[in-house]
């Protein structure tokens, strides 16, 4: 059973941050625009500088290579990253049941990534990001360039992979409707301080 813990957690002007969050829960992190949200998600990520401890059941993140601890705790920002001119070349395994349940064909392989919408590739990000079964999903703002239609799928797929996978999830967003909709527990950044609401 995934469990990540995180203990007296400091990063840029935050913390001591601590939490825990069980398999197959998914907790909201909300606070005004520039809080530091974003930069939570990015120290639990390993992307940032930080102090504390971050646990992945007994594994510490400190004892992990970054690129490996990225793969069991992923992040997926609010403006996804494309290196490559093509869709496929991002992708190093194609899963067709996947492509099916995100709505796309099988040439979508074969796409140009400057023709696709922010909606289109925030939704290939994370058809990209659960290809690798991550334990962990920190997404940040991951609807905020999707309509009504796709980001109800987009919400649907993330609960079918916290059923099937019991990952933990930790989700910001500033759409309290959402939030309400996808997460058991409530904490909000004020003043570096994260406290449940």
């Amino acid at each position: 059973m995934t469990k990540l813990a995180v203990k007296d957690l400091t990063y840029h002007h935050c913390g001591p941050v601590n939490f825990e969050v069980d398999s197959g829960e998914c907790i909201s992190v909300s606070g005004a625009s520039g809080s530091g949200k974003s930069l939570l998600l990015r120290s639990l990520a390993d992307l940032d500088d930080h102090g504390g401890d971050v646990m992945l059941d007994k594994i510490n993140m400190k004892d992990v290579p970054a690129n490996e601890w990225r793969l069991k705790v992923a992040l997926l920002p609010a403006e996804s990253q494309w290196w490559f001119d093509t869709v496929g070349e991002h992708f190093s395994v194609v899963d067709h049941a996947l492509l099916e349940l995100f709505g796309f064909p099988d040439n979508v392989m074969s796409w140009s990534i400057s023709r696709m919408s922010s909606g289109e590739k925030q939704r290939l990000a994370l058809l990209r990001l659960l290809i690798n079964q991550p334990d962990v999903l920190l997404l940040d703002e991951p609807t905020a360039n999707l309509d009504k239609n796709n980001t109800l799928m987009f919400e649907q797929i993330i609960k079918q992979y916290l059923q099937q996978h019991k990952a933990c999830v930790i989700w910001v967003s500033h759409d309290a409707k959402q939030l309400e909709r996808m997460c058991q527990q409530h904490f909000e950044i004020k003043n570096g301080q994260l406290s449940r609401c």
